[in-house]
């Protein structure tokens, strides 16, 4: 009698662990309508602060969270179901974790294969060096107090790159792409520690092009 206790009190308890864990956002595989916690708040806040949401940051995923994420996805070419997986969490720069563990891990690749697509949408057919330097921009931002302190924060700062405005950031990033942006995340800097660049054939902004340029590598001014 006390094994079959014992036993019936094992079972209760994986019951009330599997319906718990998913409103604590432990291992979840997706953030979705009904989902709570920290995570939620994280991309509540991105969603705020890149001008999808305007709720309130709760933690709760209601509605109006869906409807952002709904309005971030086709703005950047995924899947517009409202719903956070692994596509979209890279796209948004969230450490999303699997079922299976290796959060951290989905997490640095989704930010790879995110800086790859801007290098990609930004640096065609640049050098593979002028590709590095134009990752290595992104990631000096990251370390700025000036910008945003994550990559998908930097790359979605309104009006921050071209790629993102005509939508070429949803383009498959080329193997180079991917290679310049991990070469990037692996410590090479080729611009020195430059917060900007341009292309002088086509910039027209006159506070960017009045800035001292420090060096140019193929058709980039970096500054």
């Amino acid at each position: 009698m006390k094994q079959l206790k014992k036993i019936a009190a094992a079972v209760l308890i994986a019951a009330m662990l599997c319906l718990l864990l998913p409103q604590l956002g432990v291992n979840a595989e997706a953030l979705k309508r009904g989902s709570r916690g920290d995570l939620v708040r994280q991309l509540q806040t991105r969603l705020r602060s890149w001008g999808y949401y305007s709720g309130a940051v709760d933690g709760v995923y209601g509605a109006k969270t869906e409807s952002a994420v709904r309005a971030f996805q086709k703005r950047n070419g995924l899947t517009a179901d409202g719903i956070v997986g692994q596509k979209t969490a890279a796209a948004l720069g969230l450490n999303l974790p699997s079922s299976t563990g290796g959060g951290s891990a989905a997490s640095s690749n989704g930010n790879l294969y995110l800086l790859a697509r801007l290098v990609h949408g930004e640096a065609r057919g640049e050098p593979y060096k002028g590709k590095v330097a134009v990752a290595a921009v992104v990631l000096n931002r990251v370390r700025s107090a000036s910008f945003p302190n994550t990559i998908a924060g930097v790359i979605y700062q309104s009006g921050a790159f071209d790629a993102v405005s005509d939508g070429q950031i949803n383009l498959a990033p080329d193997d180079e792409s991917i290679r310049a942006a991990r070469d990037a995340m692996n410590g090479w800097d080729p611009s020195n520690g430059c917060l900007y660049y341009y292309n002088p054939a086509t910039a027209t902004s006159r506070w960017m092009l009045s800035r001292p340029v420090l060096l140019r590598i193929g058709a980039h001014a970096f500054c």
